[in-house]
């Protein structure tokens, strides 16, 4: 029987070279995926010489202090990188995953009121019960910038229930219910909020990530519109935190998520105003890729953040 001249190429060639190419495309730079790679920075410059001599094609280039893919890198970028995740799934897919004794990096991505409202909860369970583990927390910026779900550089995130997104896996783990807060010796909310106070009243606006408004905020705006309510914006923030404080010092009110307010208005100057018209609730998923989802290491972390912040079902 004949081998393809494809097949034969492929017994030939050092698929360990590819592992390399891959993280230094990652790190965009030679000396950064040496340390990472636990090699000689040589060691990195002769697999990628090797590699630039089968392909063809120089790869990288140097641009200042690091290194610029060429065209024909970018194009294999996405394809090496599915490859080793394909190879390392299936690798953690036989070893048993020990809570007690790991000692695993997990990251999870939380806006700032989930920062402020469920961290500590999260890290008091993760301390209890994966004890020679790390856990990092970075912010949805990092997550978006990064594209960190896909990368595999962040294990899980917080994300609205209505957020669908190609090969994503979602597990919703509460609702959360919006609430208005104002500073408590507001001169003109002494009572319930009306929708004419509302529409009256100057508005602190929340943009999440990177700037911008997302899925929540539509959300919210459709369910102003629909209940007649008009927000006249004065300040545009981008964490919740700054909107509670500038509410503190301000007559302004700011829309927060429930579970934040509770907490803020424990330590600042501010009170929970109780409106004569519903507010917008919003379910919260944990949401992780799907490359990740059969690994037992990600699946009891998964497991573990829902249970701190009181969703497990």
């Amino acid at each position: 029987m004949m081998l393809s001249n494809t097949v034969m190429n492929l017994s030939s060639l050092d698929l360990n070279l590819f592992a390399v190419l891959h993280v230094v495309l990652e790190e965009r730079s030679a000396t950064r995926a040496a340390k990472r790679l636990h090699v000689t920075q040589s060691a990195v410059s002769n697999a990628i010489a090797r590699l630039r001599t089968v392909l063809g094609d120089p790869l990288v280039v140097r641009s200042g202090r690091g290194l610029t893919p060429t065209p024909r890198a970018e194009q294999l970028a996405p394809l090496v990188a599915q490859a080793i995740a394909h190879l390392q799934t299936a690798y953690d897919r036989g070893a048993a995953f020990v809570a007690e004794g790991s000692e695993r990096t997990f990251t999870l991505a939380l806006s700032d009121n989930h920062q402020t409202s469920e961290a500590a909860r999260i890290a008091e369970v993760f301390a209890r019960k994966l004890p020679r583990a790390s856990l990092r927390l970075v912010s949805n910026d990092y997550l978006v910038a990064t594209d960190g779900l896909a990368r595999g550089d962040v294990d899980a995130a917080f994300a609205p229930s209505m957020m669908q997104a190609p090969g994503v896996r979602a597990r919703q783990v509460f609702e959360e219910q919006a609430c208005m807060v104002v500073r408590r010796d507001h001169p003109q909310v002494r009572g319930k909020l009306t929708p004419k106070l509302f529409n009256a009243l100057p508005h602190i606006d929340v943009e999440v990530v990177l700037g911008r408004t997302g899925i929540g905020h539509r959300m919210a705006e459709q369910h102003w519109k629909a209940a007649g309510l008009e927000r006249k914006v004065a300040v545009r923030v981008p964490y919740f935190t700054t909107a509670a404080m500038i509410a503190a010092r301000t007559d302004c009110v700011a829309g927060l998520p429930g579970r934040l307010a509770k907490v803020l208005c424990k330590t600042m100057p501010v009170k929970i105003v109780p409106t004569t018209f519903p507010l917008p609730k919003m379910g919260i998923s944990l949401v992780w890729h799907e490359r990740t989802d059969a690994d037992p290491g990600a699946r009891y972390f998964r497991q573990l953040v829902a249970e701190a912040v009181g969703g497990a079902r």
